[in-house]
């Protein structure tokens, strides 16, 4: 598979604040990891701390690899739980939306 997935992503609950206060981005993904496989929304985690994050609280987005606890993930609506979590292949025009429920008090 070569080429690129155009992708919406969304950053809301103050993760915004971790991608250049800005809640909105269209991304052009591989399409394909290195190894051939097909882009997941695993690989798109793992893209955006690469590429897109701008402050250095990476801690404030993954733990482990993947995406914190208290953040939920939703793919095209649905939540990511339903739709295969990290392993979900990405497809063009998908629209993935980060919402932190972390909030100080």
């Amino acid at each position: 598979m070569t080429g690129s997935i155009p992708i919406a992503v969304e950053f809301t609950g103050g993760l915004e604040l971790l991608f250049s206060n800005q809640r909105k981005h269209q991304v052009a993904l591989p399409a394909s990891d290195a190894e051939g496989t097909p882009s997941t929304v695993g690989y798109l985690v793992k893209w955006l701390c690469e590429n897109l994050i701008k402050d250095p609280r990476k801690e404030m987005f993954v733990l482990d690899d993947s995406v914190r606890p208290g953040i939920l993930v939703l793919i095209n609506d649905a939540d990511w739980e339903l739709e295969g979590e990290e392993k979900y292949e990405l497809r063009a025009n998908d629209e993935i939306v980060f919402v932190s429920t972390l909030h100080g008090g």
